[in-house]
């Protein structure tokens, strides 16, 4: 037969203490989980806005004769 987990822990520890604790910890891992997705959805929305400005800043027309600068050349 198998045994209880709950029942074999020591002191007095009981199924509704142990039922509290699961509770207790689901309902923190639901605030992180919260947390979490505003978290990705604020990324996503900076994301957007900085693809965006980087779009419209690409559409400027240089005057002929000007330099171009690459900006992922590791200078700046």
């Amino acid at each position: 037969a198998v045994a209880d987990p709950v029942s074999m822990l020591p002191g007095s520890l009981g199924r509704e203490s142990w039922c509290h604790e699961h509770d207790t910890i689901h309902g923190r891992l639901d605030v992180i989980e919260e947390k979490v997705i505003k978290t990705v959805e604020h990324l996503e929305s900076e994301v957007k806005s900085l693809l965006n400005i980087i779009g419209e800043t690409s559409n400027i027309p240089i005057a002929p004769g000007t330099p171009l600068i690459d900006i992922y050349d590791g200078k700046y």
